[in-house]
């Protein structure tokens, strides 16, 4: 394909049929072996995986199509056999910051490789800028992705909107997608989605998709909402409380947090929350404890087991809004979260990677499962999808996507660019549902006609149609003939 700098990072302009990316992906460990699954699905995509373990590389080729490398991965040979001169992205995720850093490097010095990325968890050196600076001066890393600062963020936002399952952010914030399971006090429960507009008519928030019983369902005017509907609505920050009570009962906002795990997550979490709410941090380890201690402000540290009754009683847990727990073990995170529950905490949210315990935990007594896979996978694919994709945001276990994209060219040569929405080949189970034009929201109708440089937010039920929808935002110069 031929690559142009944008103003932001790299898109791919125009890509002639059958030629495929290339991606070589360094590490097979969770998030490895994720972003190779998710990936692979996708037949536009060559997919290469290098790690030191066989037994991971074993797994992975068991279940994928994919080729794999065993060897360093930062070592230059490793890359060459793995063919880093012909890839178009590397991602760099193996368990140590150094090698990922190195390894980008290193196929940028000798390779060329045109964008890499690597994972970074050390906040020493996300904040050091300097050290990745450009024009030859800086380790060679494009992009910088660290998954605890990503789920931080991610439970931050859920915070925020009391109620909401998920809550993410599109067009630098200006606008978020949603998702709430409705309830019987929902007050657009039970009537046509429709009537949203006759509730609150002055709100700019649409539907986007609904879940019932796990089958996406295409939602019209007439569709009634029901009971129990996973439903996905997008809307400017202002309108999200008047939608949220349409959907389900009004929840109070968060003022006390119990985290429960003081790793790296835990950290940044206390960090980010002590100056608004009242949190307590249950760390096991006194040692830990006690550094922990000495890097928030706020934040009251307790020594002990999150999964100990006597402990949450003694806290009043009864009394707590949310109860978040963070820890490396999901299994302990999912017993504290029940808990924590049965003891009365209004609400309860675990970090838990494994997709089975995940659906298990929240048909439970578990309020929000957390996934940092599905989590980091979406800051992944804004970099290696085709077109100028800014934000993709994994939805329902990967098997949905919601992607914000930037409309290029004209109409001679953009597959949008200049024609009304209803007249745009979008692939079945994809909705365009929000445009921000100009830093500004505008009401998608049926006869809106896109401009360029407009961002263009759209809702895939099957991520299996992501390349088609890739497609509409390549320039193709042969439109016009």
């Amino acid at each position: 394909p031929y690559i142009k700098k944008h103003a932001r990072h790299t898109y791919f302009e125009y890509k002639t049929s059958g030629n495929n990316m290339k991606l070589l992906i360094l590490g097979a460990g969770q998030v490895g072996s994720s972003a190779a699954d998710h990936l692979s699905r996708e037949e536009s995509n060559e997919i290469t995986v290098v790690d030191t373990k066989p037994k991971l590389l074993r797994d992975l080729q068991d279940r994928l199509d994919i080729r794999t490398i065993l060897g360093n991965a930062a070592h230059p040979d490793v890359l060459e056999k793995a063919g880093a001169e012909e890839a178009d992205v590397i991602i760099a995720v193996t368990d140590k910051d150094e090698t990922n850093m190195l390894a980008c490097h290193i196929a940028y010095t000798l390779f060329n490789t045109p964008t890499k990325i690597a994972r970074i968890r050390a906040d020493q050196y996300m904040r050091t800028k300097k050290l990745f600076s450009q024009n030859g001066l800086g380790l060679a890393v494009d992009v910088r992705i660290s998954p605890e600062k990503l789920v931080c963020q991610h439970i931050e936002q859920l915070l925020h909107f009391p109620g909401a399952m998920q809550a993410l952010e599109f067009a630098d914030g200006k606008i978020r997608l949603v998702g709430a399971r409705a309830d019987k006090d929902g007050l657009l429960v039970g009537q046509k989605i429709s009537a949203l507009k006759d509730h609150i008519p002055n709100a700019e928030g649409r539907i986007a998709a609904i879940y019932r019983d796990g089958d996406a369902i295409q939602p019209e005017g007439n569709t009634i909402l029901q009971e129990n509907d996973e439903v996905f609505f997008l809307a400017p920050r202002k309108d999200i409380r008047a939608i949220m009570i349409e959907m389900r009962h009004l929840e109070h906002p968060v003022r006390s947090v119990v985290i429960a795990g003081g790793g790296n997550i835990g950290i940044r979490l206390a960090i980010a929350l002590e100056q608004t709410n009242q949190v307590k941090l249950i760390e096991r380890d006194p040692e830990r404890a006690k550094i922990i201690s000495e890097q928030v402000s706020k934040t009251i540290v307790l020594v002990g087991d999150a999964a100990d009754e006597e402990l949450l009683i003694e806290e009043n847990i009864d009394n707590v809004d949310v109860f978040c727990s963070v820890t490396n073990a999901e299994e302990a995170n999912i017993l504290s979260a029940m808990l924590a529950k049965r003891l009365g905490a209004h609400k309860v949210m675990a970090l838990i990677n494994r997709p089975s315990y995940a659906d298990l935990a929240e048909s439970g007594s578990i309020d929000v499962a957390i996934s940092p896979r599905q989590i980091t996978i979406g800051s992944l694919l804004a970099h290696v999808r085709q077109g100028d994709v800014v934000k993709v945001h994994s939805l329902r276990r990967g098997a949905a996507e919601a992607i914000e994209a930037i409309a290029h060219g004209d109409s001679k040569t953009s597959p949008v660019v200049g024609r009304k929405l209803e007249d745009i080949m979008l692939p079945d189970g994809c909705n365009i549902i929000g445009i921000v034009r100009n830093h500004k929201i505008v009401v998608a109708h049926h006869d809106t006609i896109i401009e360029t440089d407009d961002h263009i937010i759209l809702f895939l039920t099957d991520k299996r149609k992501v390349v088609e929808v890739e497609t509409l935002f390549q320039l193709n110069p042969t439109i016009s003939e």
